[in-house]
């Protein structure tokens, strides 16, 4: 057999088995449950014996002191100063209500200080106030709430810890942990505590003054049974207006429509010249038919419905225009409300939670006399359709309080069949469900709800999906690089779907990717009068926040910071083994006294560890204390202590001391994660990982190639539970999964087979509301959840990666940056010390060739490719940024060799190679050109002593190259002329020189830029 136990929203499923009609089994549950309701369902009876079950439950002890309040009253406990020494407050309690608003408790000093537990609209505030004069400090107020629905007439337990600056805010199963800022230990509270309500009015001018309805149960505060107290009338106990000690049950029968065709059918008297109904209703819906009627000896009738959370009344008839009226805003938000409609001969009004505000009326063309039936919440599908008529979908919801005319509905009769007729309804029960608590969107989504489900707005969340749970983002420069971005700022998210969320940098993409991070303090900053007592400290704020960096530099291959520090006479160690002077801290808060250049714990700077600072003495060269100004420059690359968040310097403070220091940006480059991969050579390898954990959320991406035509690329078993990605067929990818609803399926189809050897991305994601899977840029396959099925997968094996614990074909081929839930399982790393798996995968170059544009050829590497430009007019990581020039008829680009003497008076000048009075013995000169012009001059490069190199495409297209070195010779000409060059594709030149010996090749590159042929030419000059 098995047993259910419901309590709040959350079931349990318990097993227990008997094979036989003599025996007795005992169960005892690991774990006290409280429940409302026991279901036993019998799952195979004795097929030698006859059909019987004897069950016996068996409970505990348990103890009830409840009070009742009326909404009027309210309890005082007054306590002794001694008992204020306690170090830790516990209130608990618990309570039940019809009401939606009141005050549970309330405590408040002398200075404004107040601590107040609230119903308001049905959830539960603990409000904290740190007295009127700090009441404009964001940290002087607190506000939690938890809970929802909590005015269903049911009971819910609540618990307030508080011990220093700690809170433990707990609503039946729900908590909510947090640390107060500021001195909350040191509230100023009188010695008294109210419950139920204020019993002073206008004590506390920012509340309301709405007292509790309702009953409370063991209410104890620091361990004191206060109920008991009040019960044997104890002077710590005031009692203001009546209270009682039991608690009294409301008659009051709601009725849930569970459905669109839901209906509850009540008579009514026909012929009367008024029809006035009330009721109060509650839903999360929009839209939906709350009352239908049909007028009397009339083909017409009138319609209450709700239309975008409003109350809309029509009444209609035929050949007379319809009237209208709307009331009330907002009414789908879970609350009860209060609806009163009256039609009394030609006029009819509406009115919504009894406010006159919220109310309408209008002029109706014909007198109105009633029908002998109304239709709550909907229409019967197959019934008459004169009777009930309706354009709107039914109403779910809950109703309770209806009154028809005078007379309150018997719902309990309607339940026994001998009062009107009903279909699919829920009686003496309000089936309501809060389905945004708990709050399954992630990442900041704002959640709204229907009666059947709930919706994730990740409108700025930087998240995507059903819940907010994919990021939007790619996690690092490197990805964005591989999608062909260009330079430029981007938000990265470094641990993808994880808690993190993405941030601003900017990426170089150059030959190599770099994250730039900056900080708010990029300039040279200039230091006078530090000293130890009185040192500079400047701390440095990044454009992310320090869990934010700490992801970005694991993932990185390699980071850095450099770090310039200008002295006179301002030192940084003192000496070897003295106390340093200056120092900074890292990420990991610790001081680190070596400097840019050097590394960790030696206490050097850049030139201590090279042996180049200006006093061999020192290990810094700002450690020679001169006055002069020094400097001590370089790059700080340990990641484990990067970024820089401080720098403490104190010797500025003597006689022409000075110092200036400057941090450049946060630089990473590289992602470890996005090339690491491993080769799986045989059906029978796998890797295997820990369990993975996704219990609402779970989201798996890869890489994969392979010839093979089916293999598993992963799977994770529970006991029943499992989910697993498997290549079924050569152009068929699958997602399935269970989590207790049986299992399920997507499958992405490819129109091409992806067993062609190429890199293909796979992008699997499973949460409470739905299962979807992506393959490439293939349209994405999605799968609803079931609205009210198991949502959590549980998960107890290994993960295995290539393989499978069920004997199934395992995956040949390669797998390339797995990541589960952002987090990037090390592939290389395992596939080290496993057998048939290799680390790393050839091959790039045959996905991603298809990247390096305009002639650039695709080079492998071990971790990725390169794209080599050489041969192309652009450069680039993808040889997409041009470098060439366009050349019109008679223009040209010269460039003067500045003079040697130039350079010696500034010598902050970039020097040039070249000198006026140097002697040139070699040279090497590479350029590419197209034309369709001849004669032209494509180069020239002449000295002061009338020698020169031309380089001149002449007028039958060869290539002549003339060389004079002497100036009292011919030039020496060699010419290439196995075709004509002026033929407007692209040509590629190299000239070599070594003394005397010329070489020069010549490549022309084809119109697509992917093949050349090669001319080469060895000759010897005169």
């Amino acid at each position: 057999m098995f047993l259910w136990s419901s309590y709040g929203n959350v079931s349990y499923l318990l097993c227990f088995r008997n094979t036989n009609a003599d025996s007795v089994v005992h169960n005892k549950l690991q774990h006290s449950i409280k429940a409302r309701f026991l279901r036993f369902v019998p799952l195979d009876w004795n097929p030698n014996g006859r059909i019987g079950m004897r069950i016996e439950v068996y409970g505990c002890t348990y103890r009830s002191e409840v009070a009742d309040f009326d909404g009027k009253s309210c309890l005082l406990y007054r306590f002794n100063q001694k008992s204020m020494s306690a170090p830790k407050d516990v209130i608990s309690l618990k309570f039940k209500t019809m009401q939606s608003d009141g005050i549970l408790l309330h405590r408040e000093g002398r200075n404004g200080d107040h601590i107040t537990l609230q119903l308001v609209k049905g959830k539960l505030s603990l409000f904290i106030n740190l007295g009127d004069a700090k009441i404009h400090s964001a940290n002087g107020q607190i506000n939690i709430t938890l809970g929802s629905l909590l005015d269903d007439q049911h009971w819910h337990s609540v618990l307030i810890e508080h011990f220093n600056n700690q809170v433990n805010f707990t609503v039946d199963k729900h908590s909510h942990h947090f640390h107060a800022k500021g001195e909350f230990n040191y509230l100023d509270l009188d010695y008294e505590i109210s419950f139920g309500g204020i019993p002073v009015p206008g004590k506390s001018g920012t509340l309301p003054h709405k007292n509790f309805h309702g009953c409370f149960e063991n209410l104890y505060y620091n361990g004191i049974n206060i109920i008991d107290l009040a019960k044997r009338h104890k002077p710590q106990i005031y009692i203001v207006g009546n209270m009682s000690f039991s608690c009294s049950e409301l008659q009051m029968v709601p009725v849930t429509f569970l459905s669109s065709n839901s209906y509850l059918a009540l008579p009514g008297t026909s012929g009367q010249d008024e029809v006035s109904i009330s009721f109060q209703f509650r839903t999360w819906n929009k839209e939906g038919l709350l009352l239908s009627s049909k007028l009397h000896q009339t083909s017409g009738g009138f319609l209450l419905y709700l239309s975008d959370g409003k109350v809309k009344m029509s009444i209609y008839k035929p050949g007379k225009a319809q009237s209208d009226i709307t009331a009330g805003v907002g009414l789908n938000n879970g609350q009860w409300h209060s609806v009163s409609l009256s039609a009394k001969r030609s006029r009819m009004s509406l009115m919504v939670d009894n406010d006159v505000t919220s109310s309408a009326h209008a002029a109706v063309p014909t007198h109105t006399y009633s029908g002998d039936s109304y239709y709550f919440g909907g229409c019967p599908i197959n019934g008459n359709g004169s009777e009930c008529k309706s354009p709107f979908a039914g109403f779910q919801g809950c109703m309770r309080l209806i009154t028809i005319g005078s007379k309150a509905a018997d719902l309990i009769s309607v339940q026994q069949n001998s009062l009107g007729n009903f279909s699919n309804l829920q009686i003496d029960l309000c089936g309501i469900i809060d389905r945004c608590l708990p709050n399954y969107c992630e990442h900041g989504g704002e959640c709204t709800q229907a009666w059947n489900s709930f919706y994730c707005n990740c409108t700025n969340t930087g998240y995507m999906g059903a819940t907010c749970h994919y990021s939007i983002y790619e996690q690092s420069c490197e990805a964005y690089m591989h999608r062909g971005n260009t330079s430029g700022f981007y938000y990265i998210d470094s641990d993808g779907s994880g808690p993190l969320g993405p941030f601003l940098v900017y990426c170089s993409m150059t030959d190599t990717t770099w994250t730039i991070i900056q900080h708010n303090n990029t300039d040279l900053t200039r230091v006078k009068n530090a000293n130890r007592e009185n040192p500079h400290t400047v701390f440095f704020k990044y454009t992310a926040t320090l869990e934010q960096l700490q992801a970005t530099i694991n993932y990185a291959e390699h980071c850095e910071q450099e770090l310039a520090y200008h002295c006179k006479k301002s030192r940084l160690l003192n000496k070897r083994d003295g106390i340093p002077l200056s120092w900074w801290v890292g990420r990991t808060n610790e001081t680190q006294t070596y400097w840019g250049g050097s590394l960790p714990d030696v206490q050097k700077c850049a030139c201590g560890l090279e042996g180049s600072c200006i006093d061999s003495q020192h290990y810094c060269n700002c450690d020679a204390d001169r006055n002069e100004w020094a400097n001590d420059t370089g790059f700080l690359s340990y990641k484990e202590h990067l970024p820089v968040t401080e720098i403490v310097i104190t010797d500025t403070d003597r006689l022409n001391s000075e110092a200036a220091y400057k941090l450049g940006p946060l630089l990473c480059r590289g992602d470890r994660t996005f090339w690491n991969s491993a080769s799986f050579n045989t059906e029978a390898s796998y890797l295997h990982f820990p369990t993975f954990h996704g219990e609402l959320s779970a989201d798996v991406s890869f890489f994969f190639k392979t010839t093979a035509s089916s293999g598993m690329f992963l799977e994770n078993l529970g006991i029943k539970d499992f989910i697993r990605i498997e290549l079924h067929s050569p152009s068929e990818v699958t997602f399935s999964f269970d989590v207790g609803n049986g299992p399920f399926e997507v499958t992405v189809q490819s129109p091409t087979p992806l067993n062609d050897n190429q890199w293909h991305y796979v992008k699997a994601e499973r949460n409470i509301k739905e299962a979807l899977l992506q393959v490439d840029q293939l349209p994405q396959r999605t799968l609803i959840a079931p609205s009210d099925g198991h949502i959590r997968l549980q998960l107890n094996s290994q993960l295995f990666v290539g393989g499978t614990a069920s004997r199934q074909k395992g995956f040949l081929g390669c797998i390339r940056s797995l990541k589960l839930n952002g987090i990037a399982l090390d592939l290389e790393e395992r596939a080290k010390i496993t057998p048939g798996v290799e680390p790393g995968c050839p091959g790039h170059c045959s996905s991603y060739g298809n990247l390096c544009h305009n002639g650039g050829k695709c080079r492998e590497k071990y971790n990725g490719f390169s794209c080599d430009c050489t041969f192309s007019a652009y450069t680039g990581p993808f040889c997409k940024k041009e470098i060439s020039a366009y050349f019109g008829a008679g223009t040209s680009v010269v460039y003067n060799f500045q003079e040697y003497y130039t350079i010696a008076k500034n010598s902050s000048s970039h020097a040039s190679s070249f000198y006026a009075d140097m002697t040139l013995i070699r040279e090497v000169i590479t350029f590419t050109f197209r034309t369709t012009r001849t004669p032209s001059l494509l180069l020239y490069v002449s000295s002061f002593y009338n020698e020169y190199l031309s380089v001149i495409l002449a007028k039958n297209g060869s290539l002549q190259i003339r060389y004079k070195l002497d100036s009292h010779q011919d030039p020496d000409v060699f010419s290439i002329n196995f075709k004509s060059m002026a033929d407007g594709l692209l040509h590629h030149v190299k000239i070599n020189r070594e003394e005397e010996m010329l070489f020069v090749e010549v490549m022309q590159l084809s119109e697509k830029l992917d093949c050349h042929q090669m001319e080469q030419d060895q000759s010897k000059m005169k």
